[in-house]
């Protein structure tokens, strides 16, 4: 696969991103051989981004993406990890000190000196506030002392993004990681992206199934989109089957065309699925989408298009 620029930072990054939730056995058991062979066949196929958080299985995910990433020997320089904090198991604390903290037990949990980038983990269910004024400026102190490389934020709302990079100094956030906002579905992420490469920062997009909405088994029973949009990409799912397609290769693969957004971050828990989505990315570079169906899934979504569900506390 080729690399891309992460924004101002100077990663380069795989365009398929490993995310490292399924290894805390958040959607069911995985074995650790399994895993430890997920990230393997991952790395071996030129995937080089890896993603994690303590709040993934109750910081399980961590301490197992760290278990594989020792079993495959690979130098830290050869791999991009991003872990998160914020977000726990037991809740939300954005504080100076419980961050401070956290860097220190997500590192132990990984088995690493330091992570790449460190974000605040859905910022949108606190102040905004505490985190200009608190969270970052830890997050900074973090950064010089050599224990994160780079610094980001995460979460739901599009207009946190914009709140907070509008009141940090310049250069305080590197990169933002955005879910659920780059796919068939919902393009809204696309309106922002002028924004944020004004602001030198790099774009992450995770979820381009929309946590489970744009795959032939449908979303899990907590999942929060409204009904009119389940129901909508039931339709286009079944759309696709009946045409022997794929409704989760074709939305892999539309996130992926658009090079503006560095990498597109999708949880793997077995190396078939990683062939899978390496597979997409491969063959959507060399000889491009199916537009025909494309085309018959987008009009299928239209009416549902950008549709989304509320996250967080109320902001500022």
């Amino acid at each position: 696969m080729e690399l891309r620029d992460l924004g101002g930072t100077g990663l380069r990054v795989s365009p398929v991103g490993f995310g490292a939730s399924p290894l805390g056995h958040v959607f069911g058991d995985v074995p650790r051989d399994v895993a430890r062979a997920a990230v393997r066949r991952a790395l071996d196929l030129g995937v080089n981004f890896f993603d994690t958080s303590p709040y993934y299985g109750g910081t399980v995910s961590e301490s197992v993406l760290g278990d594989c990433l020792r079993a495959a020997a690979v130098p830290h320089d050869r791999v991009v990890v991003a872990t998160k904090c914020g977000r726990y198991k037991e809740g939300f604390d954005f504080s100076a000190a419980r961050v401070t903290r956290g860097v220190d037990e997500s590192l132990a949990r990984l088995g690493l000196d330091y992570v790449d980038i460190l974000h605040c983990h859905d910022i949108e269910f606190t102040s905004l506030d505490q985190i200009v004024n608190e969270t970052i400026p830890a997050l900074q102190k973090i950064k010089e002392s050599g224990k994160a490389r780079f610094i980001g934020i995460t979460g739901l709302p599009l207009s946190i993004y914009t709140y907070v990079l509008d009141r940090v100094p310049p250069g305080s956030v590197d990169v933002i990681l955005s879910y659920c906002h780059y796919g068939i579905n919902d393009t809204s992420l696309l309106d922002l992206l002028p924004y944020l490469k004004s602001k030198g920062v790099g774009v992450i997009s995770a979820s381009p199934l929309a946590m489970g909405l744009l795959t032939d088994n449908g979303p899990p029973e907590w999942h929060p989109a409204p009904k009119e949009l389940k129901l909508a990409c039931r339709a286009a799912a079944d759309h696709c089957r009946k045409k022997g397609k794929n409704i989760t290769k074709l939305a892999m693969q539309y996130s992926l065309m658009n090079k503006e957004i560095s990498t597109v971050l999708v949880g793997m828990n077995s190396p078939e699925q990683v062939e899978e989505n390496v597979a997409s990315a491969i063959e959507v570079s060399t000889s491009g989408i199916d537009d025909e169906l494309l085309h018959e899934v987008e009009a299928i979504l239209e009416p549902v298009k950008n549709m989304t569900w509320p996250s967080g506390i109320q902001q500022p």
